[in-house]
């Protein structure tokens, strides 16, 4: 705030002020949290009443709080304070009704009034969450709120409200609101009231938009001609994996790809970061049960450093990828990819250069802010050293470690490729080196932690306490895999919490948390006959690239299945929701998520139901609503 620059912070939970009807604001100044009282998320999960509030001290947790001390009322959960511009109801808590609410967009004739919210749209300041506040009082050329999270400073002695916001009342009695952020939009004012004049028709989405269509591009001769560049070493890898400059393994899909229309992109937006949230909520309730954990087969020896790696978020996640199923049936999610999701270049790169190549211009291409936000997230990601990114001997993993290599460099970190393990060694001060002596301290990696957790299975079975303690400085034998990925002093990305949401028991576990949610599958550890007359999917925790799946019609029985290595891990049961099945191809839409934000997306297809490492990944395009709608 410009108004009291000189005034420090407050610490966390520290009375900022009260806002009418005596409710008190507190600082979330994150920075001087006491870790011994919030020792974890769940600690900071506020209830009034035995009712959630929010997490201490966000915005959404105060506005939610403020409804309820003044007016007994209740908004309902929201992955994203944005979200409640959407929002149709609130609940009088003590009759239980459900009350209207309007949402009026920055402009509206009708004005805020005290106790609207004031809702900031996702961007600027408040990126990725978008921001909510409470209006306190109005007038023609200003507006008073209060809220949490933006300030952390102490109200001067007298003050009553947070923020002062200036407003214009145009020609027409329309009513603007600017924010003292630059970079920040508000997105409107939600009133509980009958009347809707003026106000935002919030209506479903027609679902034929988010249907998915094919079309061809007229290659007009250009098949066979080279569209990659051969001196671009992650270009290079892609065109010796595919055998060639194409994009895809099936001739009759080198000039096919896919059409989604804008209002279904906002939903898999929308989607992609309200899903994260959620599986980093389930991710935090796993470790914090040995019983939910023990679900996860991995081995005890374990826990404890799964729980430091979360609790202390050595290092954090750069990227993963959702899988989803989308069509006018709805958009269900089958799973997260959060430890070594793949595909990456075939999204950020490989699909615009087709494109130009072809001269595809309808559209844009769904996967062209992939690249950018890599790089911003490898920017901010803390590393103060050589980065070695460590890959096994895999086509695949060569052009993916060399295009994540381009990004890395191009946020001015220095990085490596190691292919295995067998050129390390140990130096004099017992660090694992790479082979030319410079001592891993950072990691990104391709493969799956579970395949190193395999990996330290087979070496350490008779050698528990050495993976525990960490008693690897042996100059008689070459490093193992588990003395670079487990060493204290190595951070590496995506870190090993990431095994507990990239783990398919996480799903049973986010239905329980999240009964009948509009992106959730049913799905159960046990097999029951609810299931049994919706139809079902088992599918293997640990399993990869869509192995050792089988698909169960509830009146046709078995109508898929995979074989693969994981054939003897436990399963889960997942409602049966087949992928939209367009011109005899069943078509799978993947987001990428890069520092828990949607970033972009991609199709994967093939004549099977089930998606496989094998399956062709085809471009995108992001049309207008009114081009999906038309025959």
């Amino acid at each position: 705030m410009p108004d009291r620059p000189f005034l420090p912070p407050a610490a966390f939970g520290t009375v900022l002020g009260h806002a009418p009807g005596g409710v008190p604001v507190y600082s979330s100044d994150y920075d001087s949290v006491n870790r011994a009282e919030l020792p974890n998320r769940a600690a900071f999960r506020h209830y009034v009443d035995g009712i959630f509030m929010g997490y201490k001290w966000q915005c959404v947790e105060f506005a939610r709080r403020w409804l309820y001390r003044t007016q007994g009322r209740i908004f309902g959960d929201v992955a994203m304070a944005y979200d409640i511009f959407q929002l149709r109801s609130l609940r009088d808590m003590a009759s239980g009704e459900e009350l209207p609410l309007r949402s009026f967009r920055n402009g509206a004739k009708r004005w805020p009034e005290p106790g609207a919210l004031l809702i900031w749209n996702e961007g600027g300041e408040f990126v990725v969450t978008g921001h909510v506040a409470v209006v306190t009082e109005v007038f023609p050329d200003r507006v008073r709120c209060v809220e949490q999270n933006v300030d952390n400073r102490p109200w001067p002695e007298g003050r009553a409200y947070s923020r002062e916001l200036t407003a214009t009342v145009g020609h027409d009695g329309s009513y603007w609101i600017e924010c003292t952020f630059g970079d920040a939009t508000i997105l409107g004012w939600v009133i509980q009231t009958d009347d809707d004049t003026h106000a935002e028709t919030i209506v479903d989405a027609d679902p034929r938009l988010f249907n998915l269509a094919a079309r061809h591009v007229d290659a007009q001769g250009r098949e066979g001609q080279v569209w990659l560049n051969p001196a671009v070493p992650e270009e290079a890898a892609f065109m010796a994996k595919m055998g060639g400059c194409k994009i895809a393994g099936i001739p009759a899909h080198e000039t096919l790809y896919f059409r989604v229309g804008e209002t279904a992109e906002r939903e898999l937006k929308r989607a992609t970061n309200e899903l994260h949230a959620m599986f980093m909520h389930a991710t935090n309730a796993v470790l914090e049960d040995d019983d939910l954990l023990r679900r996860f087969n991995l081995p005890p020896v374990l826990w404890p450093r799964l729980r430091r790696s979360w609790e202390g978020r050595r290092s954090r996640m750069i990227t993963g990828r959702f899988d989803f199923s989308l069509s006018e049936r709805g958009l269900k999610v089958y799973e997260y990819n959060a430890d070594s999701a793949s595909c990456h270049m075939e999204c950020g790169k490989v699909q615009c250069a087709w494109a130009h190549h072809y001269g595809c211009e309808d559209g844009r291409c769904s996967g062209k802010e992939l690249i950018p936000d890599l790089v911003e997230a490898w920017r901010t990601a803390g590393v103060d050293g050589v980065l070695h990114i460590m890959r096994d001997h895999d086509a695949e993993e060569t052009y993916h470690a060399l295009f994540m290599k381009s990004a890395i460099e191009a946020a001015g970190i220095p990085c490596k490729v190691i292919t295995g393990v067998s050129g390390l060694r140990w130096d004099g001060e017992g660090r694992v080196v790479d082979a030319d002596g410079v001592p891993i301290s950072w990691v990104w990696k391709t493969w799956a932690w579970e395949t190193v957790i395999d990996q330290i299975r087979a070496e350490c079975a008779d050698d528990e306490e050495d993976l525990r303690l960490h008693r690897s400085r042996d100059p008689g034998r070459p490093p193992r895999l588990a003395d670079v990925l487990l060493r204290p002093e190595v951070k590496v990305f995506e870190p090993l919490w990431t095994l507990i949401p990239s783990n398919k028991a996480i799903l049973p576990i986010l239905w329980s948390m999240y009964p009948n949610h509009p992106y959730l599958l049913d799905t159960r550890f046990d097999l029951d006959d609810d299931l049994r007359e919706k139809g079902y999917v088992t599918k293997p925790i640990v399993g990869r690239c869509g192995a050792n799946v089988a698909l169960f019609d509830a009146d046709s029985g078995l109508i898929g299945e995979t074989d693969g290595r994981f054939a003897d891990r436990n399963q889960i049961f997942q409602q049966l929701f087949p992928l939209p099945r367009i011109d005899g191809e069943y078509v799978q839409i993947g987001t990428f998520s890069v520092g828990g934000r949607y970033a972009g997306a991609s199709a994967r297809v093939d004549a099977s139901p089930i998606i496989t490492t094998d399956s062709d990944l085809l471009p995108l395009r992001v049309v207008e609503d009114a081009e999906i709608l038309q025959p």
